[in-house]
C-alpha cells in the first residue's frame, strides 16, 4: 500500500470483489442504508486496501482531487451509482429474481467503457490483461470492479452468492462456500445470533 493512510476499517470478508464493493453501504437493503463512501478519499482508501490501486497512485489521485474537487465529486457519485446497480443486480439473482433490464443496460454501458482501458502486456510466461497505466481517471478503480462483476455474473459461482436474511435489511452479500448452500446470514456473530435469539423468544412466548 506504499504507506497509504487507510482511515476506515473496510470489510473484505464477502469472498468476491464485486460483493465487497456492494457492501460499502451497511444495512444496504433497508430504507436508510449507512453510507461508507462518504468522500472521494474514502473511495480511494477502499480501492487501495482492495489492491485495486497502488498507494502511490492513490496519493496522486487525491492530489488531483484537491485541484479538481468537482470532478472528484462527480466520480464519487458515479461510483456510488455503479455500486447500487451492482447491488441490485446481484441481490435479485441471490433472491431468485430477474435483474432489472435498466440495471443491466447501465452495467453493460459502464463495462464497455472500462474494457476500452484494457490492453495486453507481456509477462515472463506470456501475456496478461492489464489496464492503461497512463490513465489518470478519477474512476480508474471501477474498471477492475466492472470486469470482475462481469466474470462473476457469467460464471457458475453466481449460484453461490447469497444475501443476509436479516429482517432489518442488512443486505450483506456473500459468497456461500457451505457444502449445501445453507448460509443465510452475514455472520452468526451478528445477524445470525439476533435471529437465533428471536426464535428462542418466540418459542418461549408460545408456552
Amino acid at each position: 500500500m506504499d504507506d497509504f493512510n487507510i482511515e476506515k476499517e473496510w470489510d473484505f470478508e464477502s469472498g468476491k470483489l464485486p460483493l465487497d464493493f456492494a457492501n460499502t453501504a451497511e444495512f444496504h437493503a433497508s430504507d436508510h442504508p449507512d453510507e461508507m463512501l462518504e468522500s472521494y478519499r474514502d473511495l480511494v482508501s477502499w480501492a487501495v486496501e482492495a489492491d485495486l490501486l497502488r498507494g502511490i497512485v492513490g496519493q496522486e489521485l487525491l492530489e488531483k482531487a484537491k485541484r479538481e474537487p468537482q470532478e472528484a465529486s462527480k466520480a464519487l457519485q458515479k461510483a456510488i451509482e455503479l455500486r447500487e446497480v451492482i447491488f441490485r443486480i446481484i441481490s435479485a439473482i441471490a433472491e431468485g429474481a430477474e435483474p432489472d433490464k435498466n440495471d443491466l443496460s447501465d452495467f453493460n454501458h459502464a463495462l464497455a467503457g472500462a474494457l476500452k482501458k484494457t490492453q495486453i502486456s507481456p509477462t515472463a510466461d506470456g501475456f496478461e490483461w492489464t489496464w492503461s497505466s497512463n490513465e489518470k481517471s478519477f474512476g480508474k478503480m471501477l474498471w477492475p470492479i466492472l470486469r470482475e462483476t462481469a466474470n462473476l455474473l457469467t460464471s457458475k459461482d453466481i449460484s453461490r452468492v447469497g444475501k443476509c436474511a436479516d429482517d432489518r435489511g442488512c443486505g450483506y452479500l456473500f459468497f456461500d462456500t457451505s457444502r449445501n448452500h445453507s448460509r443465510r446470514w452475514c455472520s452468526m456473530e451478528s445477524c445470525g445470533n439476533r435471529a437465533k435469539a428471536q426464535r428462542h423468544y418466540q418459542r418461549r412466548s408460545k408456552k
